[in-house]
C-alpha cells in the first residue's frame, strides 16, 4: 500500500546524513563512522524498498533492485550492532571486524533469494543453502557474543541462540524470505539493548535512540496474519517503523553531542585537578641549606603526592654518596618501605632509567614502567609483598639520573592513565632536581666561603703570634747558651724551645693555608708521595707506640694534581688518624685489644685512585659531617679540626672526593678518591 507519509521520513533521514558525516570528521572514531554508514544504508533502503506513488520495486519486476535494497537492510542493521559491541578479532597480524564475517552470509542470502530466485523459496537441495548461510552467521554471532563487551556474555549468548533458532524455525515453516526480516529486527533489538549497557545513563539522546531502534525492530510483526488482515493496523505499524528510523537518527546525534559535552566536562575537571595539584606541589618551601636537610623532606613530599594525585602509594629515591637510598615514602606498609630501601641500594647509579632503556608508561610522557625484578634476590620481601613493579618519574640531573619518584596503587584503575595526569608529577620531579642541585651548589659556596674565612683567620693569627713567638724563641735560645744552668732549669728551657718550635711549625702550616696556592697541576706518583709521608712520621709512630701498616697496590697509576696540596691533604688525614688512635678515650674504649694501629693503603679501580687512612680509634659520630670543622667528629666528642675540612676542599678542587666511614668492630677510615692521570 502506497503511503506518502514515508516522504518526510526519508527527507529527514537524508538531511541528517551530513550531521553524521560531520560527527565522524570531528571525532574520527569507528563508532561514528559505522553510524554514518548505517544510516546511509537506511537511506538507500528507503529509496529502493518503500512504495511512494508509482515508485514500487516490491512487485517482483526488478528483482536485482529488490535484492540490493534487502542487502542494504542487512548491512545497515549489522553496522549499528557493530558500533556498540566488540569490534575486532585477530587472525595472525590482521585485525578483522566481527561484522564482516557476520554480514557476508546475509548479503549472499539476500542476493540469492531476491536476485537469483526472484523471492521464491526453492525446493529440494537448493533450499538448504539458506539455512546453511543462516547457521554461518549464527556461529559468527556466537563467537561475537563471547567477546568481552558491555553486555554480559550469558545475555548475549542466550539472545543469539534464541533468535537464531527462531530464524531457522521460520525458514523451515514459512519460507526463506522472513528469516532476513527477523535478522534485521534482531539486530535492531540488540542495538537497543546495547545502548542501555554501553551508555548506562538516562538522557534524551539515549531514550530517543532506544525508542527509535525498538520501533525499527517491529518489522517482524508483519509476519502475523492479525496485522496483515487489517490494512489500517498494518499502515500504522509501517508508520511507527519509519518514524523509528528518524527518532533513532536524532537520538544518536544527541548521544554524540552528550558524549562530547561529557568529554569537555571531564577535560575541565582534569584541568582543575591538575591546576590544584600543581599549586599543591609548588606551595611547600623546600629546605635549601644542606643536601641532607633537603633529603629529609622525602616523607613530606611523598605524602603530598598521595594527597593530591591518583596514586595512593609514593616513594622517593635519591642518589647519596654514589648509591640510591629511599629518602621518603607514603601510603606504604613499614615492611614494604624497609624492603624497598634494601633493594634501592642494589640499583646501580650508572645507566639507571637511561633514555630508551625502559618503556614509557603512557605515550608522550617521561614516566616509565619500571620493573624491580632485576634487583630482587630470591626470597626478597618485595616479591612476597607483591611490590615488584611501579611507575617511575625520573629525576634527571645534568648528566645522569639522580633519583626517581616511584608511584603505585592508582585510584580508579579502570580509567586509563593520561599523560596530562602525569605532567604535574613530572614537573614536581623537575623542581626537586633543580632545588637539590641548587642546594648542592649553595653548600659548596658556603663551604668555600667558610674555608676562605678560615684562611683569612689563619693569616691574621699567624701575623699576631709570629712576633711574640720570635721573642720567646730568642730569649729561650739565649738561656740555653747560659753555662751555669742547673740540669732541671736546662730541661725546662729545652721544653720551652721544643714547644715554641712546634708552635712555629703550626703557624707555618696556617700560613700555607692562608696563602693562595699555585694552580699548576703536575703528574704525581701516589706511591712515592705515600712512602715519603711514612718516612716523615715513622719516628712519631714509634714514639706513640702506634702499629703503622702501609699497603700500596703494585702498578698504581699516577694522578694529576697540585703536589703541595695533595701532600697537605694526606698529612691532615694522617695527623687526625694518629691523634684518634692515640687518644685516651680510644684506648679505654678498646676492651679487648689495646693495640693502636694506623693503616695507609692505596688502590685503584678503573680510572679512580683511592687512598685510605684508617685508625683503630673511636668511630665518627656522623660520617657524612666528618669534614665540617665545627661539628664533633668522633663519638667521644673530639673535634676533627680544620684539617679534614681543608682536606675535603682540596679533593673537590681536584675533581676528587673525600668520604668517611666507620669500621667494624671498631675504628674509622677516611677515603680520598682522585682521577688517574
Amino acid at each position: 500500500m502506497a503511503d506518502n507519509y514515508q516522504l518526510p521520513a526519508f527527507a529527514l533521514t537524508a538531511l541528517l546524513l551530513p550531521a553524521f558525516c560531520f560527527l565522524y570528521l570531528r571525532f574520527r572514531s569507528t563508532r561514528t563512522l559505522l553510524w554514518f554508514l548505517g544510516f546511509l544504508s537506511a537511506v538507500v533502503q528507503m529509496v529502493l524498498l518503500y512504495q511512494v506513488g508509482g515508485w514500487d520495486f516490491l512487485d517482483g519486476t526488478h528483482p536485482w533492485l529488490l535484492a540490493a535494497g534487502q542487502t542494504c537492510v542487512q548491512i545497515g542493521s549489522a553496522l549499528f550492532l557493530a558500533s556498540l559491541s566488540p569490534l575486532r578479532f585477530r587472525v595472525g597480524r590482521l585485525d578483522i571486524l566481527y561484522v564482516i564475517p557476520y554480514t557476508i552470509p546475509l548479503m549472499v542470502y539476500s542476493i540469492l533469494f531476491f536476485g537469483v530466485f526472484h523471492g521464491i523459496t526453492p525446493s529440494g537441495p537448493l533450499f538448504l543453502i539458506f539455512p546453511g548461510l543462516g547457521l554461518i552467521s549464527l556461529a559468527v554471532g556466537l563467537f561475537w557474543g563471547i567477546a568481552k563487551g558491555s553486555m554480559p556474555i550469558w545475555v548475549a549468548e542466550f539472545l543469539c541462540v534464541l533468535l537464531g533458532c527462531l530464524g531457522l524455525l521460520i525458514c523451515f515453516t514459512t519460507g526463506a524470505g522472513w528469516p532476513l526480516t527477523l535478522v534485521e529486527c534482531a539486530n535492531h533489538f540488540m542495538t537497543a539493548l546495547l545502548l542501555i549497557y554501553v551508555f548506562r545513563r538516562v538522557t534524551p539522546g539515549l531514550v530517543l535512540s532506544f525508542l527509535g531502534f525498538f520501533a525499527w525492530s517491529l518489522s517482524i510483526l508483519t509476519i502475523f496474519t492479525v496485522v496483515t488482515a487489517h490494512p489500517a493496523l498494518h499502515l500504522h505499524l509501517v508508520r511507527i517503523i519509519v518514524m523509528g528510523k528518524v527518532v533513532a537518527a536524532v537520538g544518536m546525534i544527541l548521544l554524540a553531542l552528550e558524549d562530547q559535552l561529557a568529554i569537555n566536562k571531564l577535560g575541565r575537571d582534569r584541568e582543575r585537578r591538575a591546576r590544584r595539584e600543581l599549586e599543591a606541589y609548588a606551595n611547600p618551601i623546600l629546605v635549601r641549606r644542606r643536601v641532607e636537610d633537603f633529603d629529609r623532606q622525602g616523607n613530606e613530599i611523598c605524602q603530598l603526592i598521595v594527597d593530591h594525585s591518583r596514586f595512593t602509594q609514593a616513594a622517593l629515591l635519591l642518589e647519596t654518596s654514589g648509591q640510591f637510598r629511599l629518602t621518603g615514602a607514603a601510603g606504604m606498609d613499614a615492611a614494604v618501605v624497609t624492603a624497598l630501601d634494601s633493594v634501592a641500594m642494589r640499583i646501580p647509579v650508572a645507566g639507571f632509567l637511561a633514555p630508551g632503556s625502559v618503556s614509557s608508561a603512557v605515550e608522550h610522557s617521561q614516566t616509565v614502567d619500571l620493573s624491580l625484578e632485576p634487583w630482587l634476590n630470591p626470597g626478597d620481601d618485595l616479591k612476597r609483598l607483591c611490590f615488584s613493579r611501579a611507575l617511575a618519574v625520573p629525576i634527571m640531573g645534568s648528566s645522569a639520573v639522580e633519583g626517581a619518584l616511584l608511584l603505585a596503587a592508582m585510584q580508579s584503575p579502570e580509567i586509563p592513565l593520561r599523560a596530562d595526569e602525569l605532567l604535574p608529577l613530572e614537573m614536581l620531579a623537575g623542581r626537586l632536581q633543580a632545588v637539590r642541585s641548587q642546594t648542592r651548589m649553595l653548600e659548596k659556596l658556603i663551604d668555600s666561603e667558610k674555608f676562605a674565612g678560615l684562611g683569612q683567620l689563619a693569616g691574621n693569627v699567624t701575623q699576631q703570634l709570629n712576633n711574640p713567638l720570635t721573642v720567646i724563641l730568642g730569649y729561650a735560645s739565649l738561656l740555653e747558651e747560659t753555662s751555669n744552668l742547673a740540669p732541671q732549669e736546662r730541661k725546662a728551657v729545652e721544653a720551652i724551645l721544643n714547644e715554641a718550635r712546634r708552635m712555629r711549625a703550626t703557624l707555618e702550616s696556617l700560613t700555607r693555608i692562608s696563602l693562595r696556592q699555585n694552580d699548576q697541576l703536575d703528574t704525581i706518583s701516589v706511591s712515592e708521595l705515600l712512602v715519603d709521608m711514612e718516612q716523615l712520621h715513622r719516628s712519631e709512630f714509634l714514639a706513640r707506640s702506634i702499629d703503622f701498616r702501609m699497603n700500596i697496590a703494585p702498578g698504581l697509576p699516577s694522578v694529576r694534581c697540585n703536589a703541595q696540596l695533595l701532600r697537605q691533604a694526606v698529612l691532615h688525614c694522617l695527623q687526625f688518624a694518629i691523634e684518634a688512635a692515640d687518644s685516651p678515650s680510644s684506648v679505654l674504649a678498646s676492651s679487648t685489644n689495646n693495640t693502636k694501629t694506623v693503616r695507609l693503603e692505596a688502590t685503584s679501580e678503573g680510572n679512580v685512585v683511592q687512598i685510605l687512612v684508617a685508625h683503630s680509634g673511636l668511630p665518627f659520630l656522623d660520617p657524612e659531617r666528618a669534614f665540617d670543622p665545627f661539628v664533633s667528629a668522633q663519638a667521644g666528642g673530639e673535634m676533627a679540626g680544620m684539617g679534614l675540612g681543608l682536606c675535603a676542599t682540596i679533593l673537590r678542587d681536584h675533581n676528587g672526593r673525600a668520604s668517611a666511614v666507620n669500621l667494624e668492630p671498631t675504628g674509622a677510615a677516611i677515603i680520598l678518591e682522585l682521577q688517574a692521570a
